[in-house]
């Protein structure tokens, strides 16, 4: 007898979520901005589409609240439990807290941002994330052939900042060469009052021939008094010798910049 399990996919800030194309939701745009004072309110949409071929899906709208951990990663936790939480300040109407897709159909959801007209913190920028999770699972099979209930959760980050959050500020910190790793160590902090995105691009040069390596570009985000430490792979084959290794943090024009170099011998 084929055993039976029940299979949760969560997917964040994600456009597209699916199994085999059996079931799956699509939710556009995965990350939403607000920008307001103290009592505005706002209104922006989302959509949601039921991209199976057979199955209809029963959803449900929910909140919560997430951080980023030092590497970049998505920690969530229960609504209105983190200091920048604005879980509490949004609402979607009551006919779209729960509703049934067909196979195909989409549904737009107009999602609401009241900031208090007194805020109980100093913070100028707020996170929460909506969810939105199938409450019916529907039958499947995996690779091994072995019978499955899958259900799908997709995240959409909600990002709120008040018209006093301008400055972005990144600085790095540290830039190190882990010979154990073979990876260079990067770290940066984001001094600023609003959330800082960008690349970080990484060139080596070594110094005996001149040779220029550019490695793959690295994306991040950080919100403010965020730390990140992120690890730049060495590229497999890098010829031995001394290097100097260029790294820039680009979170916006040329005026947002942030150059670290480091000499470094790879043996």
């Amino acid at each position: 007898m084929k055993k039976l399990f029940y299979i949760l996919l969560y997917s964040l800030s994600c456009i597209f979520c699916h199994l085999d194309a059996q079931t799956g939701i699509s939710v556009s745009p995965p990350r939403v901005y607000f920008e307001s004072g103290p009592g505005g309110s706002s209104t922006q949409k989302i959509t949601v589409t039921n991209v199976s071929s057979k199955n209809s899906l029963d959803l449900a709208v929910s909140l919560g609240d997430w951080e980023y951990n030092e590497k970049g990663e998505n920690i969530m936790s229960a609504a209105n439990t983190l200091p920048a939480s604005c879980a509490g300040w949004i609402s979607v109407k009551k006919e779209d807290n729960y509703f049934t897709l067909a196979p195909g159909q989409k549904k737009d959801i107009d999602v609401t941002l009241t900031v208090p007209a007194t805020l109980s913190d100093k913070l100028l920028t707020h996170t929460a994330v909506l969810y939105v999770s199938q409450i019916n699972p529907v039958d499947d099979i995996d690779s091994k052939g072995a019978n499955i209930k899958v259900s799908i959760r997709s995240g959409i980050k909600i990002f709120h900042k008040l018209p006093a959050a301008k400055n972005k500020k990144l600085e790095i910190q540290d830039l190190s060469y882990g010979k154990s790793k073979g990876m260079l160590d990067l770290s940066f902090i984001n001094l600023g009052d609003v959330w800082a995105d960008g690349k970080i691009s990484t060139d080596l040069v070594n110094t005996r021939n001149g040779k220029k390596t550019t490695l793959e570009n690295i994306i991040f985000y950080t919100m403010p008094g965020n730390k990140r430490e992120i690890g730049i792979p060495l590229p497999a084959g890098l010829e031995k010798g001394k290097y100097t290794a260029s790294v820039i943090v680009d979170y916006g024009d040329r005026d947002n910049l942030e150059l670290g170099e480091l000499n470094f011998t790879y043996d």
